[in-house]
């Protein structure tokens, strides 16, 4: 399995993805860095104008990193799979002695594990600047995380868990449709579903809904890969 993966990190040219994930992370974390720092988050009396529940450095953190990295994820899914299919590359990869599921599976994998290890040192980078910055400048934001707690580091490796799978229900979608614009729309969806504020209700401070979200996720992984041996192709 682990040479089918890097043998999808070569094909597909892993390099230009790692280019697009530091490129991403760098405009993040300038981003954060000038609403926490440079003002651009308060309003003209001096106070911060943000909606409910986002008054703090980490959940501005938490949703930008979020939102990026699930469309950064449905699309090289997207890319990866339901293109392939589309491109009928991968007729050619299905004429290998290797079972269908498992080449699908290879795929599956060679993307959540990079999205994964992307999003976990994306957010650390951006922590790290943030609290640096706040060492020496007044930020608007609260600063409500300490990266010296073994708690920081466990929340933070469980919410990109959740957040990279999720693009697994974008990636059932999308091979559905047979769309790889169907993945990233889906992907857009997810968004405003966990992410946005309906008035002071919103999704993302709900415990229990991350543990069904995920649950969704892998069993649309399942469905996706459940029938490759004998359906036709995209």
């Amino acid at each position: 399995m682990l040479k089918l993966i890097k043998l999808e990190w070569k094909k597909n040219n892993i390099g230009k993805y790692i280019r697009k994930a530091i490129i991403l992370t760098a405009f993040i974390c300038l981003f954060m860095f000038s609403l926490a720092f440079l003002g651009i988050a308060d309003d003209p009396d001096g106070t911060l104008d943000a909606a409910p529940g986002m008054n703090t450095v980490s959940a501005s953190i938490e949703l930008f990193t979020s939102m990026a990295f699930l469309i950064f994820t449905s699309a090289m899914l997207a890319t990866f799979i339901v293109s392939a299919y589309k491109n009928k590359t991968m007729n050619l990869m299905f004429t290998y002695p290797i079972k269908r599921r498992k080449i699908l599976i290879s795929q599956m994998l060679a993307v959540w594990i990079f999205s994964f290890a992307a999003l976990i040192m994306s957010k650390l980078a951006i922590y790290t600047c943030v609290f640096a910055g706040s060492k020496y400048m007044r930020s608007s934001f609260a600063i409500d995380f300490d990266m010296g707690r073994s708690s920081f580091y466990i929340q933070l490796i469980l919410k990109s868990f959740v957040i990279v799978s999720m693009s697994f229900i974008a990636l059932f979608v999308g091979m559905a449709a047979k769309s790889s614009k169907a993945a990233i729309i889906t992907s857009f969806l997810l968004i405003f579903l966990t992410q946005a504020n309906v008035g002071d209700f919103t999704m993302a401070d709900n415990a229990i809904f991350p543990l069904v979200l995920t649950a969704i996720s892998f069993a649309c992984a399942v469905l996706s890969i459940k029938n490759v041996e004998s359906k036709d192709l995209l």
